[in-house]
């Protein structure tokens, strides 16, 4: 018989004037997985802050094994054996990997020395859960993404928990390491532990989920067995509408003109010989799993990890990218994969974020900043990408995930940029954001911009990419054209390549 963990009644929480949950009610099971999504600003994450104590619901009801909450503390959630994985994994970057996954049982045990033994040893074990292998005398701050992502996952797994919340987890993993997370939560819950699983990816959603809860505009919409859902339907559920993808109008390439060009590009433990041409008007696509060399080709392209040898040429011109600084002088912008700690300000005012590239061209006769037409500048973006704010001089912080990219995008497209590089535009965005985005660079590109796209989501580079290349090992390993290629082809060839490194780690 299913025994019910926990259970929220009538939840509703405002914000001012802002209803973000509307009256919202489910339960969930021990053991049992449920997938909760909803596009940006549908009150997902908000609900999870109520579930964790982090929010205080202005009504409502929050039972744990049949114990009444009214009012919740982050430290009740936590003894209730609540435990959360946040999109920024709440990890300490100056701590080494073993320091941040065992810290807790550190602080529970109240042990007045520290054996280091003990410490790598638990850590070590979180980590073997997962099937991954990080050094764990290396400090968080040095890692990427996806070992941090994986650190706080590990970290999850050992609390001793009855509830794990995992807000997006698999944003920036391979495929295998996907597989090998959903193993972990599906042994999870074979032990009786329950999961609650937030994701906008759809796909994942019906794989993992035996439940699917769709909230929408801080609404439950549906609560519904995952098996009896296909992708579609979600995609309606979430958005209200139906996302047409038959009619896609996709930018024509000038393959008389090329705006840009790399030959035989090298960084050390990055990439080697890569050479490519981006047209005018053209949308490419550069593909690969992690480790591939693509989020350090993009790093180079954009001067922030320069080359150690090789040749740019921009619009017939040899030009020399070794910073920053050089790559904008030269009218090349990039939109970074974490917008959070790379692509905003997020403390400052919208206006300000927009603003924040050109702010020299907005000075007035006297040398100081206009205000009013700094404000019709970001006025004009915020209403060009449809940026759903009540003004613009709220923080950037208080925009939603969605959101948050499109002030990115608005801030780059101030600058009018010759050539946009854009480093995974749409992870944790929502299905019709992303549509959105698309159909924004796709535009773009029509314009005349030259666009390089890097992505790991083959969806995504089939519904905006001219070409897609595939980066492996640190190389173009093979070139596809969109007319002539299919989700299905390119995902088994991506596929195949990290099948293939794996096979021959384990030879060796």
């Amino acid at each position: 018989m299913e025994e019910e963990l926990l259970r929220v009644e009538g939840i509703t929480k405002r914000f001012g004037g802002v209803t973000a949950l509307d009256d919202v009610s489910f339960s969930i099971n021990k053991g049992e997985s449920l997938t909760l999504v909803g596009q940006n600003g549908s009150g997902k994450s908000t609900m999870i802050k109520i579930i964790s104590g982090v929010y205080t619901p202005d009504e409502g009801d929050i039972y744990i094994d049949g114990k009444h909450y009214g009012k919740m503390s982050p430290l009740q959630s936590i003894q209730a054996g609540i435990q959360v994985i946040y999109q920024d994994f709440s990890l300490f970057p100056n701590l080494t990997v073993a320091e941040n996954i065992a810290l807790n049982d550190l602080i529970i045990s109240g042990a007045k020395t520290v054996n280091w033994n003990e410490v790598k040893d638990f850590a070590r074990e979180g980590l073997r859960k997962i099937n991954v292998d990080i050094p764990l005398a290396a400090l968080v701050q040095d890692l990427s993404t996806a070992d941090r992502q994986l650190i706080a996952i590990s970290k999850a797994i050992l609390a001793d928990a009855k509830l794990i919340i995992m807000d997006e987890p698999t944003t920036a993993l391979t495929q295998n390491e996907v597989k090998a997370l959903f193993k972990v939560i599906h042994d999870l819950n074979q032990q009786g532990i329950a999961t609650i699983f937030v994701s906008h990816k759809l796909t994942e959603v019906r794989e993992i989920g035996e439940r699917t809860i769709i909230l929408r505009n801080g609404q439950k919409i549906l609560d519904q067995d995952a098996t009896e859902l296909d992708i579609k339907t979600i995609e309606y559920q979430m958005t209200g509408r139906h996302i047409d993808r038959s009619s896609i109008q996709y930018s024509e390439p000038k393959e008389d003109e090329v705006i840009f060009e790399v030959k035989d590009f090298n960084l050390s433990h990055g990439f080697f010989d890569v050479s490519f041409k981006l047209y005018k008007n053209e949308v490419l696509g550069i593909t690969g799993l992690l480790g591939s060399g693509r989020t350090e080709l993009a790093l180079s392209l954009f001067g922030q990890k320069p080359a150690d040898s090789g040749t740019i040429i921009l619009e017939g011109k040899e030009i020399k990218i070794n910073s920053i600084f050089d790559a904008t002088s030269n009218g090349i912008g990039f939109v970074p994969e974490d917008r959070l700690k790379e692509g905003l300000f997020l403390p400052q005012t919208i206006n300000n974020n927009i603003a924040a590239k050109i702010i020299d061209s907005l000075k007035n006769k006297l040398g100081f900043l206009d205000q009013k037409k700094k404000m019709d500048l970001a006025g004009e973006w915020i209403e060009r990408l449809d940026v759903k704010t009540p003004h613009g001089e709220l923080p950037a912080s208080s925009l939603s995930g969605g959101n948050q990219q499109r002030l990115v995008l608005a801030k780059w497209l101030a600058f009018n940029p010759k050539v946009l590089i854009l480093n995974g535009p749409t992870v944790g965005v929502d299905v019709g954001s992303k549509a959105a985005i698309h159909d924004l660079i796709r535009n773009l590109a029509k314009e005349g911009m030259g666009i390089i796209l890097m992505s790991d989501d083959i969806p995504e580079l089939m519904h905006t990419c001219n070409r897609i290349l595939l980066m492996h090992r640190g190389r173009i390993v093979e070139e596809f054209d969109r007319e002539s290629t299919n989700e299905d082809d390119l995902n088994t060839k991506l596929i195949a390549d990290d099948r293939d490194e794996n096979q021959k780690r384990q030879v060796e």
